[in-house]
C-alpha cells in the first residue's frame, strides 16, 4: 500500500508512485480517485491479485523447509478469508457472469505456480516484507509506498521485489513497469544512502522476471522528473484544471460514465480537497 495527500491537504505534499502513475495515464482518473474519491468496486483480478501477494507474503513466515508449491496451495483459502472479513466487498465479485468462489481461488494456481517456476523460496530470506519505505526530495516533497520485498545480501545490496499478476510487458512498455520499482529506489536512496543493485518485476502469469539496474544519475534524473509530476499536479488543483487523456487503457476504466471523453460529466470540483488516507490505496496489487 501506499499513501499521497493532495497539495491543499496537508502541509507536506506527499506522492505515491499509483497516484503519480494515474496522473501520467489520465489527469482527470488522478482527480477522479485522489480528490473526488469514488468509490471503485474492485474486480476479479484486482482481487486475485490482492490474494496471491498475501499468499506469498504468508509463504515466507513459514520455515525455509516449508515453503513448497503445496504449502503455497494450503495459504490460499485462510488468506481469502481473512481478506473477505476486512473487505467485504469481496463477495460481490461472484454473481451470474463472474466465476463462482471456488473457480476464482482455484485460478491462483497458475499464478503461484509461475512464482515457483522463477523463484525457490526455500532458498530466500528476504530482509522486509510488505515494508513501507518514505523520504523527501530537497524540494520539499514526500513520497512513500509499500515494497512488495525486499531482499539483502550479506555484503549489504538491496534488491527490490515486486510480484505482478498481469502478463509481462512488451519492450516498449517496460520503462512503464519500471517506473514504480524506481520509485522505491529513489526513497532508498534518499532514506539509506544506498543505490539498490537491482530491481526485479517477476511477472506470474508469465513465469517471468525482469531484472534493472538502476545508478545514481538516473535517479536523480527521475527525482527530477517527479518534482515536475508533482508541479504540474499542483498546477491542475489550483486550477481545477484535470483533463481527459484518451488511450487504450480507458477500455478498463472504471469511470468511463462520467468521463467527458465518452460523453460523461465529472462531479462539481470539491470545495475542500481531501487527504487520502493510509490503507486507501493499494499499490501491490498493479498489475
Amino acid at each position: 500500500m501506499s499513501v499521497d495527500a493532495s497539495p491543499a491537504a496537508s502541509p507536506q505534499p506527499s506522492l505515491s508512485p499509483s497516484r503519480a502513475a494515474d496522473f501520467k495515464t489520465c489527469p482527470l482518473l488522478y482527480r477522479f480517485r485522489t480528490i473526488d474519491r469514488i468509490p471503485e468496486q474492485p474486480t476479479t483480478d484486482q482481487a486475485r491479485g490482492t490474494l496471491v501477494h498475501a499468499v506469498l507474503e504468508k509463504l515466507f513466515d513459514l520455515p525455509a523447509a516449508e515453503r513448497t508449491r503445496p504449502r503455497a496451495g494450503e495459504l490460499v483459502v485462510p488468506q481469502w478469508q481473512r481478506l473477505r472479513e476486512e473487505r467485504p466487498e469481496l463477495g460481490d465479485l461472484f454473481g451470474d457472469e463472474g466465476p463462482t468462489e471456488p473457480e476464482f481461488l482455484d485460478s491462483t494456481g497458475a499464478l503461484l505456480d509461475g512464482y515457483f517456476t522463477v523463484e525457490d523460496p526455500r532458498r530466500l530470506e528476504p530482509g522486509e516484507r510488505e515494508c513501507l519505505v518514505e523520504g523527501t526530495l530537497d524540494d520539499g516533497l514526500r513520497i512513500r509506498g509499500y515494497i512488495d520485498r525486499l531482499d539483502v545480501s550479506p555484503g549489504g545490496d538491496l534488491r527490490v521485489v515486486d510480484y505482478k499478476t498481469g502478463g509481462a510487458p512488451r519492450e516498449a512498455f517496460e520503462a512503464r513497469a519500471l517506473f514504480q520499482l524506481k520509485f522505491y529506489a529513489l526513497v532508498l536512496l534518499r532514506t539509506r544512502g544506498v543505490v539498490p543493485r537491482a530491481l526485479r518485476l517477476i511477472y506470474l502469469k508469465d513465469a517471468e522476471i525482469l531484472d534493472y539496474a538502476p545508478d545514481a544519475e538516473e535517479l536523480a534524473r527521475f527525482e527530477r522528473t517527479l518534482v515536475a509530476l508533482w508541479r504540474a499536479i499542483e498546477r491542475a488543483t489550483a486550477e481545477r484544471d484535470f483533463r481527459p487523456k484518451p488511450s487504450r487503457l480507458c477500455d478498463w476504466c472504471a469511470h468511463q460514465a462520467r468521463c467527458p471523453a465518452y460523453g460523461g460529466t465529472p462531479p462539481p470540483f470539491p470545495e475542500a480537497v481531501p487527504a487520502v488516507p493510509v490503507a486507501d490505496i493499494v499499490v501491490s496489487t498493479d498489475e
